[in-house]
């Protein structure tokens, strides 16, 4: 019986790569988004896959959504993919309390919002597949992205304690770091800032696509995958090394 995978922010970018990249394998998707209805109906007529939305902040509303996508899906979310994030970019003496904590909450409260409700099935499963999506900026930091980075770091310990705690459950939980990938937000940067700035900071010249880390997700969601956990895969061209 195919497994019930749950995709936060699953219908854009690299989320939608990553819910796409899901279905391909066999497994029946959900894919969570916050605010984008056009986008989000879209992908649904062109990808057959249920969209549902609601914030990944609020406990109750992920609590509510999960049991949507449950039912809806037929059986427990087995893989959760935990790919929401926001930036609110800005120099550390001009960042606002609410630019910090609207990054806080979606990129960090989520990971607890969304990972709790499904967690006691997959330990009463005895398997489970958490994924979070990091950031290369959270390895090494980002000049005007304190609040990014430090959300992103704190993305890596949750991994690396939960993943402790289901190892013997069966339940592996590892986090990928992105590098620059090819998404809107990157490509809308000017093409001269991006040649002059940015691609010589990648050693294999180029941006990522977000296929490619929809592919790390897919092997990390597999059984192949069941000796790795609290693990944190570097997707970034070689920009940083750790």
């Amino acid at each position: 019986m195919a497994r019930v995978a749950l995709v936060t922010g699953g219908t854009r970018g690299i989320g939608a790569a990553i819910s796409l990249a899901l279905k391909a394998a066999g497994c029946k998707v959900a894919a969570n988004y916050a605010g984008n209805d056009e986008a989000a109906q879209k992908f649904k007529a062109e990808s057959g896959i249920p969209v549902f939305k609601w914030d990944v902040s609020d406990f109750a509303a992920c609590q509510q959504g999960i049991a949507q996508v449950e039912q809806a899906l037929g059986g427990p979310v087995e893989i959760l993919v935990n790919n929401a994030g926001i930036t609110r970019d800005t120099t550390f003496h001009r960042m606002s309390l609410e630019q910090w904590r609207q990054v806080m909450a979606t990129n960090v409260d989520s990971l607890f919002a969304m990972t709790r409700p499904v967690w006691e099935g997959m330990r009463s499963r005895k398997w489970g597949r958490v994924i979070n999506i990091g950031s290369i900026n959270g390895q090494k930091g980002q000049f005007g992205q304190v609040n990014y980075s430090a959300a992103k770091a704190a993305a890596l310990g949750f991994t690396k304690a939960l993943a402790q705690e289901g190892a013997a459950l069966g339940i592996t939980v590892n986090c990928i770091c992105p590098g620059y990938i090819g998404t809107e937000m990157v490509k809308a940067v000017p093409e001269d800032v991006l040649k002059s700035k940015i691609l010589p900071q990648i050693p294999v010249g180029r941006l990522g696509e977000p296929e490619e880390i929809a592919r790390c997700v897919v092997f990390l969601a597999s059984e192949d995958a069941g000796f790795i956990t609290g693990a944190t895969l570097s997707a970034n061209g070689g920009q940083y090394m750790a």
